[in-house]
Order: C-alpha cells, then sequence, then structure tokens
C-alpha cells in the first residue's frame, strides 16, 4: 500500500515539475505579447522614435476628386506636421491622409501644403499637381474639428494655399492598395462633390457646411467658381476659370 502511494506521488510530482517547467517557458512569450500587443506597442506615445509622428499638430476634413476623374470622390481626413523650408519666412505642412478618424483607417495618401508665395517659385511644369484650397474654405467644405469654431479663423490665413496630393491607395474598396499613385484635386465650385458625402461627413461632427460657409462670408470674399480640371496637364486656378485669377468680393 505504501509503495502504490509513493509510486503514485512520483507520478504527480514529475507532472507538476512538467507544468511549471513549461510555464516558465511561456512567460517570457507571455511578457512580449503583453508588452507589444499583437503588432507593436500600446499607441504611439510608447514608441521611443517616434518624434515625426508625434510633431502631428492638426487635423483637417475635407474631400477629394481623382484630377483624372473628376466624378471619384472620396472624405479625407488629414494629420499634418509642419517644417520649416530653406527659404527664409516659408514653411510646409505635411500631412498622412486616412480614410476615416476612427481606427483602424486606410492610409490614403499622402499631402503638402504651401503658401502661394513658394507655389509662384514653382517651375511651370511643377504647377500642374498643385490644388487650391479657395473655395474648399470658403464654401465650408474643409474643417478643424479640434476649433471650437471647426477652423473658421486659422483657415482663413490658408486661403490662397496650394496642396499636392497623392493616393498610393487609389481605390478604396479594395483589400491592399492597387494600381499607380492617384494624383487628387480639390473642388472648385458647387455641385463638385455630392450632397450625400457633404451631409455624412457633417453628421460625424454635428456640423452644418451650410452654415459655414455662411459665416465664412466674413473673410469678404464670394464663393470661387471654378471648372473641374479637363486633363491632368491644367494648372489649377483658385477664384475663376477664366480671366484674371482674383477673387470677388461681396457686396
Amino acid at each position: 500500500m505504501l509503495r502504490c502511494s509513493c509510486k503514485t506521488i512520483a507520478k504527480i510530482l514529475t507532472f507538476v515539475v512538467v507544468i511549471a517547467f513549461l510555464s516558465l517557458m511561456l512567460i517570457p512569450l507571455r511578457n512580449a505579447v503583453a508588452e507589444k500587443g499583437e503588432h507593436g506597442v500600446e499607441n504611439v506615445n510608447k514608441l521611443k522614435y517616434a518624434n515625426p509622428v508625434k510633431d502631428i499638430h492638426l487635423y483637417l476634413c475635407a474631400f477629394h476628386i481623382a484630377k483624372n476623374n473628376p466624378k471619384f470622390e472620396i472624405e479625407a481626413h488629414h494629420y499634418c506636421s509642419m517644417r520649416n523650408l530653406n527659404i527664409k519666412g516659408r514653411d510646409i505642412h505635411q500631412c498622412v491622409i486616412y480614410d476615416s478618424k476612427e481606427a483602424p483607417a486606410r492610409l490614403l495618401g499622402i499631402e503638402y501644403i504651401i503658401s502661394n508665395e513658394t507655389y509662384q517659385t514653382l517651375p511651370s511644369g511643377e504647377k500642374k499637381y498643385w490644388h487650391p484650397h479657395a473655395y474648399e474654405i470658403i464654401s465650408g467644405q474643409l474643417v478643424v474639428p479640434d476649433l471650437a469654431d471647426m477652423g473658421d479663423k486659422a483657415l482663413e490665413g490658408f486661403l490662397t494655399s496650394w496642396g499636392k496630393t497623392f493616393h498610393t491607395w487609389p481605390d478604396p474598396t479594395t483589400e491592399i492598395p492597387m494600381g499607380e499613385p492617384l494624383l487628387m484635386w480639390s473642388a472648385g465650385a458647387d455641385g463638385q462633390i455630392s450632397k450625400g458625402i457633404i451631409e455624412k461627413r457633417d453628421k460625424q461632427f454635428g456640423i452644418s457646411s451650410d452654415e459655414l460657409r455662411k459665416r465664412r462670408k466674413s473673410y469678404g470674399y464670394q464663393v470661387p467658381n471654378v471648372d473641374v480640371p479637363k486633363s491632368t496637364d491644367e494648372i489649377g486656378r483658385q477664384w475663376t476659370s477664366k480671366g484674371p485669377d482674383k477673387p470677388e468680393e461681396l457686396k
């Protein structure tokens, strides 16, 4: 009876030792998973080398259309940082663009934003890649959701700015990015962005683009009226389709 009990105890102890050993082997793996999650650290603030990302200070929401196919439209969420150019008194905003403000979101592409002064120094062959922002701002379609006034005051300084945007995920319905990068453009007049997509965006933030348009009359300008590009080689215009490209003041 005693001999049988000793054998049983020995088996039990052996089993316990094996389980303990396996548990010790799994601890580093569990710690790694706990520390990094499935794909990395918990968030960007825990990355050791994330200064470029932490430099993002501006969130914009607007709409893009494809320059080669203005009927293609998409809601674009911009997360922007700024750096100085090697030109006195000039800087550039550089933005990563997602299809949503909620994670996980598709990384659609990038946009660079420069002043009109910098734009005018570009070679003529380069200007065809840059779209204007005047209509987006005055119409109320471009917003800064983190600001109480949705950017009414801040965006006035961007009225004559220009953006260069390529979407490296040209068709957001695909599971992975397919095809060549797509040169994107901005709306230049009423009707170029469908009412439905504007209403969908406005609902997310509890705003009305029409109300923002009314408020932005304080800038003192008529809403721009620029036709969509007829070709990808066409250079952008800020205010009108023909004649001097200058704003018309409100009466």
